[in-house]
């Protein structure tokens, strides 16, 4: 199934490898680690909508896969699937600014809101309620995005997870946090994060 350990951690790191700065890099988009910098899985992109989230050995964990109707202006949603091809989540992203907020949907069907409070925060808040319209939304998790290389742009996203959350659901955010990654950054894009 998963990499022992991957989902139950309450925090884990998903970032872009280093790379050299003067040669083209061949190999995984991003990398999943514990915080300590212990490689847990890593996500490779097919093209601008599959990705695979996977162990180190090639085993599929999560199949991410892309769908936007109406280009740029529409909603973007994300279908995660299993090995098995069954779907355990899904995200979406709406708006002009699709990195403001991603509508989590998790295996059980349970919803989640993934929102930051403007373009220039560099801090995501999971919560069931909208963090705007409720005064005090109980958070389920943070995500922290910083630059790992100031020079290539490289991105470190931090998961951090409330131990109420069960594996499914941390698959689940975890998952999001891809799709951010590609909503800021889409495969071969060299433009500033959103």
């Amino acid at each position: 199934m998963t990499e022992p350990g991957l989902f139950e951690l309450e925090a884990v790191v998903v970032g872009q490898p280093e790379r050299s700065r003067w040669r083209r890099y061949v190999g995984p988009a991003l990398a999943v680690s514990t915080v300590e910098g212990t490689l847990l899985a890593q996500v490779t992109h097919t093209d601008d909508t599959h990705s695979l989230l996977a162990k180190a050995s090639g085993e599929c964990i999560v199949r991410i896969k892309r769908r936007s109707r109406f280009g740029q202006f529409g909603p973007v949603r994300f279908h995660f699937t299993d090995s098995a091809d069954s779907e355990v989540g899904t995200a979406v992203a709406r708006g002009v600014v699709k990195t403001l907020r991603l509508t989590l949907q998790t295996e059980q069907g349970r919803q989640l809101l993934l929102t930051r409070w403007g373009h220039l925060s560099a801090e995501w808040l999971l919560t069931e309620t909208d963090p705007r319209r409720s005064p005090t939304p109980e958070i389920f998790g943070r995500v922290t995005v910083s630059s790992a290389d100031a020079w290539l742009g490289l991105q470190r996203y931090v998961v951090e997870t409330n131990p109420r959350l069960n594996a499914s659901e941390r698959r689940t955010v975890v998952a999001s946090v891809v799709c951010l990654h590609l909503l800021r950054r889409p495969p071969g894009d060299s433009a500033a994060p959103a």
